[in-house]
C-alpha cells in the first residue's frame, strides 16, 4: 500500500492508542481522535486490513499487524524526534510542536532525520515524556501510569504527558509543573470530582486542584 500522510497517520493513532493502554480500539474511537467521519474511518480500515497492515474482525478491535506496527513506528520516530528538534534548537513550547511535528513529519528525508537524531545526542524521550522509536524498531522501557489511578498518598515523579490538547500543556507550565517533577496525591475527590495534587519537594512544594481530564492526562513513574 503506498506511503501517504492519511495512511501514516491512522497506523501512527491506532498504535498510540492501544500504547496508552485502549483495550478496544474500535472505528467510532479512529474517528474521534482523527476528526473524521465513522464511514471514512471504515473505508480506511478496509483499505489497511486488504493490504495487511491492519487486523480488524466483526465487532472486535482494530490491531496492527507486524508490517503495521513497523511503519507505525517509524512515523511515530520522525514525528518525535522533530518535536525534539522543535523545542531544543527553535525554541518552541511543548504546546506548540505536536501539530507542527504531525504536518513535517510526512516530508522530510531518511538522511536529514538521522541528522537530526545526532544533532540532538541520540534522545530517548520526546518532550513530552513519549519514547522515540530506534532505528531498529526498538523502544525504551517506560514504566508509568496515569495519576487518575493512584492512591492518595502516593508519590511518584512525572514523566510523561499526553500532548493532544495544548491547553492542558499550556496549563501545567502557568503552574510550573514539568517532567521530572515529584507528584504526590492528596486526596481524590469522590463522584469524579477534582483531585488534589502537591508538586514538588518539601518547601518548594505547590499544592493544585486538578480535574479528572487532566490527572488522566499525566503519567508518574517511581518516584527518585
Amino acid at each position: 500500500m503506498e506511503h501517504t500522510p492519511a495512511v501514516d497517520d491512522y497506523l501512527k493513532m491506532v498504535y498510540s492508542l492501544i500504547e496508552r493502554g485502549t483495550v478496544h480500539v474500535g472505528t467510532s474511537t479512529l474517528a474521534g481522535k482523527l476528526g473524521v467521519s465513522a464511514s471514512s474511518v471504515s473505508g480506511m480500515v478496509r483499505r489497511l486490513v486488504g493490504s495487511g497492515l491492519v487486523e480488524h474482525r466483526p465487532y472486535g478491535g482494530i490491531t496492527l499487524t507486524d508490517e503495521g506496527t513497523d511503519r507505525a513506528l517509524h512515523v511515530l520516530r520522525r514525528h518525535r524526534l522533530l518535536e525534539c528538534y522543535l523545542v531544543s534548537e527553535l525554541g518552541y513550547g511543548w504546546d506548540e510542536v505536536h501539530d507542527e511535528a504531525e504536518v513535517l513529519e510526512h516530508h522530510i528525508s531518511d538522511l536529514l532525520l538521522s541528522r537530526i537524531d545526532a544533532k540532538l545526542g541520540h534522545p530517548s524521550f520526546d518532550p513530552h515524556g513519549d519514547p522515540i522509536p530506534r532505528e531498529d524498531g526498538t523502544l525504551p522501557t517506560v514504566s508509568a501510569r496515569r495519576l487518575s489511578t493512584v492512591d492518595p498518598g502516593t508519590r511518584g515523579r512525572l514523566v510523561r504527558v499526553d500532548d493532544e490538547d495544548p491547553d492542558k500543556l499550556r496549563y501545567l507550565a502557568e503552574c510550573a509543573v514539568g517532567l521530572g517533577d515529584t507528584l504526590t496525591m492528596l486526596e481524590r475527590r469522590p463522584f469524579g470530582g477534582p483531585f488534589r495534587v502537591a508538586a514538588g519537594d518539601g518547601d518548594d512544594a505547590t499544592e493544585h486542584e486538578i480535574g479528572p481530564a487532566l490527572a488522566e492526562a499525566l503519567w508518574v513513574g517511581p518516584a527518585n
